[in-house]
């Protein structure tokens, strides 16, 4: 019956623990695609002669960004507690 408690009472900390990691792991991986959109952005900007505050097309950047692929954000689950 110890042991039970004990598991139970681990799991009541370490859950909530990873439940905010994993919020901040997809918080910094949409940061860095903003940061990967912006630097396709800017060199597009450069090799087309174009100005910072040009706005291209998706399809225009696409070919700078790593494997042609266009990055997204993901929403972050809901939590269970109010904080």
């Amino acid at each position: 019956m110890i042991v039970v408690a004990i598991i139970g009472l681990l799991a009541a900390i370490a859950i909530p623990n990873f439940v905010r990691a994993r919020n901040t792991a997809q918080k910094n991986t949409c940061i860095n695609n903003l940061r990967q959109i912006d630097g396709a952005k800017q060199q597009w900007a450069l090799e087309n002669k174009k100005s910072d505050t040009d706005s291209p097309a998706s399809g225009d950047v696409q070919n700078y960004i790593k494997n042609n692929a266009y990055p997204t954000c993901l929403p972050a689950a809901p939590t269970l507690s109010a904080r």
